[in-house]
């Protein structure tokens, strides 16, 4: 991660919370801005410019989903943490279906949604493209994926992938029928000095799978091999 200051956005009603968060990220180079409703969270993003939004589900007001919905629905494409109680399971998954980036559920430790942050800031980093590498696009199936231009359409038709998402997986194609474990597949992502957790990877393969499989749950290209990590196993998997 940059040594620049990280801005986040806390849409949070809990003054209890916000103050314990606002004395944590003091001392961790993070800039924390507080509002407790989601009213005018459009406004708010564009007058702030946060570098992630943290955002409660349960909300006086407008709730936490219908301001996501709305953002996205705006074009914002500022990452989101979203914050849950643990019971409320439909909710992530509807949450992460509709853009949010991340979820945490209630309570935590700050220390747990700092690494959370970090992580989705660095999935959200630009991708790293050598200079003197000749461009590469891979076909597997009806998909087309340009890592160059940050691109992953199927039969033509442009998908929603965040920059992150097309960098992880043009790793998974590159190594194409090779076991990765988590471990492994973190480093070839982000760098063998990678600050983050294995955890880190569930919510972006989700995502994938949700784009590539025709059974997400019954994940037949990006495979789980069990106690280990995963597989990238394309019908056909090609330079062109």
């Amino acid at each position: 991660m940059s040594d620049s200051k990280i801005r986040v956005l806390v849409v949070d009603d809990d003054s209890a919370l916000c103050a314990l968060l606002r004395t944590f990220f003091s001392t961790r180079n993070v800039a924390m801005v507080n509002v407790a409703a989601a009213d005018d969270l459009n406004r708010m993003v564009v007058r702030e410019r946060p570098a992630i939004i943290v955002l409660d589900r349960m909300l006086p007001g407008i709730d936490g989903l219908s301001a996501l919905r709305a953002l996205r629905n705006q074009g914002d494409n500022t990452p989101v943490i979203m914050l849950t109680a643990h019971a409320e399971e439909v909710d992530r998954v509807i949450g992460l279906e509709m853009g949010a980036d991340d979820y945490i559920g209630k309570p935590f430790m700050p220390q747990e949604l700092m690494a959370r942050i970090r992580a989705v800031l660095r999935r959200r980093a630009p991708i790293a493209m050598p200079s003197n590498d000749r461009p590469v696009v891979y076909k597997f199936g009806n998909f087309l994926l340009d890592p160059t231009e940050r691109a992953l359409t199927r039969d033509g038709v442009l998908l929603h992938a965040t920059v992150g998402e097309i960098g992880l997986l043009s790793v998974m194609i590159a190594h194409s029928m090779q076991t990765l474990s988590r471990a492994r597949l973190l480093s070839l992502w982000h760098g063998t000095y990678v600050d983050v957790t294995e955890r880190g990877l569930d919510v972006p393969i989700w995502r994938l799978r949700r784009l590539v499989e025709e059974e997400p749950s019954k994940p037949r290209i990006i495979q789980t091999i069990r106690g280990i990590g995963y597989m990238f196993v394309p019908p056909l998997c090609s330079n062109v």
